[in-house]
């Protein structure tokens, strides 16, 4: 029997040149994250590599052994520095393929707009033994094979691309939140901080500073999968707080 507090775990790879070189700011981390939250999966780590394939293998193969999911953005397009599908595929240990599927969803397409070319069709390699994840919003699928997804890198078609795939995954239970803000300087509650997050198993509580009308203070994140824990400790360290000098404002300043 599954244990119902088992933390599921996702990473993302993003892809791409023009990200690191701040060219193209990225849209696609905190949307991913956001939807992974509601299916009960926590987003654990993002790494940010070039359009270069051992990098993108590196990444794959390292991030796939240590999470339940892994996603990728960007690098899937019809261009030759659309390298993400080589790329998985060597991590995979597959062969590259075109998928008949994906095929005639792009000639269903383009039969309108100019027709299949060599570029297009591209689009239809998929490492091989993949499904796909529906597009609606310009034809080309995503990719899934096995517990590994590749998206678009442009925000709007992972998010059509995230809907398709809503319900799909498994996961545990949706990581709930609470936040409570105060005038203290981190550094003299610390320890206290620690002592709360110690005392109740299955919360973490984040911590994070700011510097407003000419004074410190910091608003808490406290966070756990169970609600009676989460207000527990949510009022623990209010209460902690307020015996420390310090008062707190409900959902955070």
């Amino acid at each position: 029997m599954t244990d119902p507090h088992r933390i599921w775990t996702a990473a993302l790879v993003v892809i791409g040149d023009e990200i690191l070189s701040g060219r193209t700011h990225d849209k696609n981390i905190a949307q991913v994250a956001s939807w992974l939250g509601v299916q009960g999966i926590r987003l654990a780590e993002v790494r940010v590599v070039p359009d270069v394939t051992a990098a993108i293998v590196e990444a794959v193969n390292t991030l796939r052994a240590r999470n339940d999911y892994l996603f990728t953005t960007g690098g899937i397009g019809p261009t030759h520095d659309d390298i993400t599908v080589d790329a998985v595929a060597e991590a995979l240990g597959v062969e590259v393929v075109i998928h008949p599927a994906a095929r005639a969803i792009l000639e269903r397409y383009y039969e309108t707009r100019g027709g299949i070319n060599e570029g297009r069709l591209r689009m239809a390699r998929v490492p091989d033994g993949a499904e796909l994840i529906p597009n609606r919003m310009s034809g080309a699928p995503g990719i899934r094979h096995g517990n590994l997804f590749m998206m678009a890198g442009v925000p709007h078609i992972t998010a059509g691309m995230l809907d398709a795939l809503t319900g799909s995954l498994e996961g545990g239970l949706p990581l709930l939140s609470a936040t409570i803000g105060s005038w203290a300087p981190e550094s003299e509650i610390a320890d206290l901080l620690r002592e709360t997050e110690k005392a109740f198993d299955g919360c973490q509580i984040g911590s994070y500073p700011f510097f407003r009308e000419g004074k410190v203070g910091a608003n808490f994140v406290i966070r756990s999968v169970d609600a009676d824990a989460l207000a527990a400790c949510t009022g623990a360290l209010m209460a902690a707080l307020e015996a420390s000098g310090h008062a707190v404002v409900a959902g955070g300043i």
